[in-house]
């Protein structure tokens, strides 16, 4: 199985918007899909993009591999205007993960950056500061077993091929994070209507050096009643690439 995380930042050509909605970035998360899907990019000629925290030409990224998509799924950050799209390529002689972070200009709305579950009922939701905390405290916890980190349940991980849902009431995440490694240059996407963030990391990395050391990581997490449950999804990369 091979991993992939991307970050895009660039304009599609063909995108004209006025304002920063829902429905911008599902337009623009929609368009990563036909792009992936086609092997094509829709981005202008000036597109910035990194993939594995590395930048590489846009040409020849895994974007320009046309790819069938078994599962696809978006989350969408009005507030930053951003968005967070997860592909899984079930293809056994070349099988993919493909955690994309989109982040769209705050002004021209031009993409700047580039299993079904339901929105929490507007009186429950957490903050976007509480969903953003939840997801540090997991981070922190490698490098500082002090902090505790906000478990609940029942809640299903998923990481590197293990799951963790049997159907159970007392499913948990918390089955176990190593010691000793900093998490570092974390870089969020918020949907505060589904109470998830995704979390693009250097995992055991240098703080502001992005991308120079450690492995890249994507992490998401559903936040409901200020405890994580429902899903946690670990994207971990082998650098090779293999």
């Amino acid at each position: 199985m091979r991993y992939v995380t991307t970050t895009i930042v660039a304009i599609f050509a063909t995108q004209v918007i006025a304002a920063c909605t829902r429905e911008t970035l599902k337009s623009a998360t929609g368009a990563l899909l036909t792009a992936q899907t086609a092997g094509q990019t829709s981005f202008a000629a000036n597109a910035t993009y990194t993939e594995n925290r590395k930048k590489v030409d846009i040409k020849s990224s895994i974007l320009s591999k046309a790819l069938k998509i078994d599962h696809v799924r978006a989350q969408h950050d009005v507030s930053q205007c951003a968005a967070f799209s997860e592909f899984i390529v079930t293809n056994s002689a070349a099988p993919y993960v493909i955690a994309s972070q989109l982040r769209l200009d705050n002004t021209t709305n031009a993409v700047a950056k580039i299993d079904s579950i339901d929105p929490i009922p507007a009186e429950k939701r957490d903050s976007r500061a509480a969903i953003q905390a939840a997801g540090d405290t997991y981070c922190d916890t490698f490098n500082d077993k002090s902090v505790k980190v906000p478990w609940g349940g029942p809640c299903a991980r998923l990481e590197g091929g293990s799951y963790t849902d049997k159907g159970q009431a007392n499913d948990t995440c918390d089955v176990g994070i190593p010691s000793g490694v900093t998490v570092v240059n974390r870089q969020y996407v918020i949907d505060d209507e589904y109470g998830t963030v995704d979390i693009i990391m250097d995992f055991g990395g240098t703080q502001g050096n992005v991308g120079a050391a450690g492995l890249p990581n994507s992490h998401e997490f559903r936040l409901e009643g200020g405890k994580i449950r429902g899903r946690l999804r670990e994207l971990n990369m082998n650098v090779s690439g293999n």
